[in-house]
């Protein structure tokens, strides 16, 4: 019998039969499984018990619980608010922190502690929790002894190093001597039912190790607290709103007689929010679920040989295959999990060796520029039923794009900035799932389901006379446009400066006449452009912040806010690396004393980055 769970004893309520079952199965528990257990029993619904079996809980004060995020785009963020919501009708005392706020040596003081945090990128920490990731995995971080905790990861499939930022949380919460009261949960994209089931599971074993009483001084049940969590808007990302479309405009203009055609296309997209009650802040992003390109759809039936109108279930709803396939399901995006499930059904000795090879770069090379039709066409499995095919396949999941205009400049609208992607990989013309669906296939007047996105980490000053630096190359430049527009509806006094690039200036200028007007009007007081294409040498947005750095260092001496939208992987750094160059050439800082106060501004909210 393990000891942390005695025999039952005589005056429980179970029946000789009951007990024969029951001790068992208990006697075979390690601690961490009796804790999970005890923790679904917490949070199991009440109706499903018979009366009598209700439990029974003394009144106690509330127990506090801190909840830890760590968010770049802000999902990471709304979701633990609304974990606080729960755990508050749960009989916590919650207290919400963002890592980029909150001190590592604190944690010393936790003794309940959920930590909800994303990875961005390949393997990266949120740039806001940059800082505190640092000092967690360090020598500087605490013993938790006395510290009760559970982790949900936030994280991508279609990248190598999924959910690794909340892995390392994880693990290194346990080996600092805490005490995990209910598993991590992984999240894909689809991020919705694994957090709601991590809510219940976390608030209700820690319910169980705390003692929590509620608000009124009764037990309320962890899935009881999570359902009555009132909805925040009636069009959300479980309910988007069908936005008609108003405009679609090709932003890059033909060329001239001694230049070819862009070779972008770069659309901007005017939708209508009229009768949504959606609203939305400058920096905020809009959520598009979109529709997969029919040619896609019907290369996957003709190699599966499935018919169209097979029945298939997706979330208990059923439908035609066809119609799951064009809007409910992620057709298109290979990834090694995907594969990995696939693999059990292929039997193929060529695939389990690419998955199996320690050197993963075969692996990588046959993720690039395929597709899931390539996978189904490489390795055909005969006997594979339709509903089979559907459970491999993730949830369709939506794109976020950064809003490119202000809600006071454009009433009950919303206008994006979407470069539409198309490229030739592996003998087949692809294309981006959702910048073409709105591109290519909706129609004027035609419907959209949308949602808006808050990024509170994304945010114009709240003093109208800070001025502001804004780098935005090729689509980067959407929230700026948005950022210029409100300032001017709002009469800001701030100056304005833009950096903007792409590859030629005859073509790919893109919004020129509204910047050229926004010069004339005094809402952009500095625009400096960088042309990559246009000489022998390639001109990066970089390039002219660096030409520039007198000025830019003057600006930020007198309190200029720093944004950054666009690349993640490439632009964004080289921006950054600028900026610290910057600091040592004309703040003459050392480079410790650079990178410090580089993580200065990003604490004090001056230095913002939306990348991707």
């Amino acid at each position: 019998m393990n000891p942390a769970l005695p025999q039952l004893p005589d005056h429980a309520p179970f029946s000789a039969e009951q007990r024969k079952t029951l001790e068992p199965i208990l006697s075979t528990l390690d601690s961490t499984q009796a804790l999970w257990l005890s923790g679904f029993l917490a949070g199991a619904q009440p109706a499903t018990l018979p009366q009598s079996a209700q439990p029974v809980s003394k009144p106690s004060a509330a127990q506090r619980l801190e909840i830890l995020f760590g968010s770049e785009s802000g999902n990471a963020e709304s979701l633990a608010e609304q974990t606080a919501q729960a755990a508050r009708k749960s009989g916590f005392k919650a207290v919400v922190k963002g890592m980029e706020e909150a001190n590592v040596e604190d944690l010393a003081k936790a003794e309940n502690l959920l930590v909800l945090v994303s990875t961005w990128g390949e393997g990266d920490p949120p740039s806001p929790a940059e800082d505190y990731y640092e000092r967690f995995m360090s020598d500087q971080a605490p013993k938790l002894t006395n510290t009760r905790f559970s982790v949900l990861a936030l994280g991508d499939t279609s990248y190598e190093h999924f959910c690794k930022i909340g892995k390392d949380f994880d693990e290194r919460l346990e080996k600092l001597g805490g005490t995990r009261v209910f598993p991590r949960q992984d999240c894909d994209v689809d991020f919705e039912p694994p957090f709601q089931d991590w809510l219940k599971g976390a608030l209700g074993a820690l319910r169980t190790t705390s003692g929590a009483a509620s608000e009124s001084g009764g037990a309320v049940a962890a899935e009881t607290a999570v359902a009555s969590t009132p909805a925040l808007t009636v069009y959300d990302r479980k309910n988007p709103f069908p936005a008609p479309l108003l405009e679609n405009i090709n932003l890059n203009s033909p060329g001239s007689e001694t230049l070819p055609a862009s070779a972008k296309e770069t659309r901007h997209l005017e939708l209508s929010l009229e009768g949504s009650g959606l609203v939305y802040e400058p920096g905020d992003s809009l959520g598009i679920f979109p529709a997969n390109c029919p040619e896609v759809v019907e290369d996957i039936l003709s190699l599966t040989k499935f018919p169209r109108d097979t029945i298939v279930s997706v979330d208990e709803d059923e439908m035609p295959l066809e119609q799951a396939l064009l809007s409910k399901l992620d057709i298109t995006g290979l990834t090694q999990l995907f594969l990995r499930k696939y693999a059990a059904r292929a039997k193929s000795e060529h695939l389990d060796a690419l998955l199996e090879e320690k050197d993963k770069n075969n692996l990588k090379s046959y993720l690039y520029g395929r597709e899931i039709s390539d996978t189904l066409a490489d390795f055909p499995v005969s006997d594979l039923a339709p509903q089979e095919l559907v459970s491999l396949l993730r949830k369709m999941p939506p794109r976020l794009y950064s809003i490119a205009s202000s809600l006071k400049a454009h009433p009950e609208e919303v206008h994006l900035t979407v470069a539409a992607v198309r490229y030739r990989a592996n003998g087949k013309i692809r294309k981006g799932v959702a910048s073409t669906y709105l591109a290519d296939r909706v129609a004027k007047g035609e419907t959209v389901p949308v949602f808006v996105h808050h990024n509170k980490n994304f945010r114009l000053p709240s003093d109208n006379d800070t001025p502001i630096i804004m780098v935005g190359p090729g689509t980067g430049i959407a929230p700026f446009r948005a950022f210029v527009e409100e300032r001017r509806e709002i009469g800001a006094k701030g100056k304005n400066w833009l950096f903007f690039g792409d590859q030629h200036m005859v073509t790919d200028f893109l919004y020129q006449t509204e910047w050229q007007a926004a010069l004339k009007d005094g809402s952009l007081n500095r625009i400096d452009l960088a042309w990559s294409r246009d000489t022998d040498h390639k001109v990066y947005v970089q390039h002219k912040m660096r030409e520039n750095a007198a000025d830019l260092w003057k600006w930020l001496q007198d309190g200029a806010y720093f944004y950054v939208c666009g690349d993640a992987s490439r632009m964004a750094k080289d921006v950054h690396a600028e900026l610290l160059q910057i600091a040592q050439t004309e703040g003459k800082l050392s480079e410790d004393d650079a990178q410090q106060w580089l993580k200065g501004l990003q604490k004090e909210k001056r230095y913002q980055r939306d990348v991707y």
